[in-house]
């Protein structure tokens, strides 16, 4: 097959190269067209080990391609089981099938909306990369005969040129899927692209935000250990949306505190990054409120937070041994983001702030005094954030 031939050549060279999944299955999907293969919708579905996500894919039709990703949460819904991805993967061969005479009360869903679209036959079948990792595709079309025994042969044909040209995409991606789950998007580019290495740190101005749950301890010692991890799971969701929706990074968990970074880039950045912050806080403040009413619904008790910001200058970087490395912010305003949390347990005020955030967004503050702050040689003004954004 001398089509088959320029496709896997072209797949395994130009489309390896290019790191494109868009442009790779385009091209794929246009260049089996030309071919004689009638076809309307492809799926290239790829699995990656990720705690979050766990593939994603590629879908071409006359009309475009586009690429998606699919959640842990998804695959245990009726949308994978039962699907010709579950049946190739879960079999080890390929699926043909027409979609005609389809029976509502034993085929996949999927294979109904495809035939109501104007689907006539359908082909799934699997994708070997060099890892021993299996992945699927699928093809669909309209037209009356369906596919030929050559226009599968075809497909199977240039199966190798298209595994050639995802699966370093899909090696990138599932290690930079891997990096932004565990360090946040800013510091995931980072570490990507090689800039920091062991005890190499970049120093830069940041407001960091030190999040921490009142009485957890006492709340540990009395809970059930599902019941412990469900109130973690709930409160964290609750900060790292709040943060991100509002610009900034999540950097680590430390048992029930959530370290939070909103780097400013140049001094023009600082009043906009100190408001985000402030912003960030109160959004904790409303999500707790949203889950609180939900856990009491399950007579759950409620969820208490501790905020402290401080804006200032900070070390970014890796530490570690030679085998182990940690990303973290170092430096005296982290220290102080954390102490003036710690504050909140006496000042009576969930949320507390420095004048060096609070100036530049004066309108969601109001002094709460001065106070000593260890690590600090005279005591200083206190600003507690306004809950409802005028």
């Amino acid at each position: 097959m001398e089509a088959a031939a320029a496709l896997n050549n072209w797949m395994m060279t130009t489309g390896r190269r290019s790191g494109d999944p868009v442009g790779i299955v385009s091209h794929f999907c246009a260049t089996l067209v030309a071919a004689g293969v009638p076809l309307w919708r492809v799926n290239i579905g790829q699995r990656f080990a990720n705690p979050l996500l766990i593939a994603w894919g590629v879908v071409w039709t006359p009309d475009g391609t586009e690429v998606y990703d699919v959640t842990h949460a998804r695959m245990l819904t009726d949308g994978y089981i039962g699907s010709a991805f579950e049946y190739i993967l879960e079999n080890q061969r390929p699926l043909h099938k027409s979609l005609r005479d389809l029976d509502p009360a034993r085929d996949h869903v999927s294979y109904l909306e495809f035939a109501a679209e104007g689907g006539t036959d359908y082909y799934a079948t699997l994708l070997d990369y060099g890892d021993g990792s299996q992945h699927g595709c699928t093809f669909a079309t309209r037209v009356e005969d369906g596919f030929s025994p050559e226009h599968l042969a075809l497909i199977e044909a240039v199966k190798p040129g298209l595994s050639s040209a995802l699966e370093p995409i899909t090696m990138r991606k599932s290690t930079q899927s891997l990096l932004r789950t565990y360090l946040g998007d800013g510091p995931s580019k980072a570490v990507w692209n090689g800039a920091i290495k062991r005890s190499e740190r970049s120093t830069l101005e940041a407001v960091i935000m030190f999040s921490d749950l009142r009485g957890f301890t006492a709340f540990s010692d009395t809970q059930s250990e599902q019941d412990v991890f469900d109130a973690l799971d709930g409160y964290f969701e609750v900060v790292v949306q709040s943060v991100e929706e509002n610009g900034g990074d999540v950097l680590k968990f430390m048992g029930d505190g959530v370290l939070s970074v909103f780097p400013i880039s140049g001094s023009a950045e600082t009043a906009e990054r100190c408001r985000q912050s402030a912003l960030a806080a109160q959004a904790v403040l409303a999500g707790l409120a949203v889950l609180n009413g939900r856990r009491g619904a399950e007579g759950k008790r409620a969820l208490e937070v501790g905020i402290g910001l401080n804006a200032g200058q900070v070390s970014y970087g890796n530490i570690g041994s030679q085998g182990r490395l940690d990303f973290t912010v170092l430096g005296g305003a982290v220290n102080v983001a954390s102490r003036v949390e710690g504050l909140t347990k006496t000042v009576g005020a969930p949320v507390l702030a420095t004048s060096s955030v609070a100036r530049h967004a004066s309108d969601l503050f109001v002094s709460r005094g001065r106070h000593a702050v260890r690590g600090l040689k005279d005591p200083v003004e206190i600003f507690g954030l306004v809950e409802t954004a005028s």
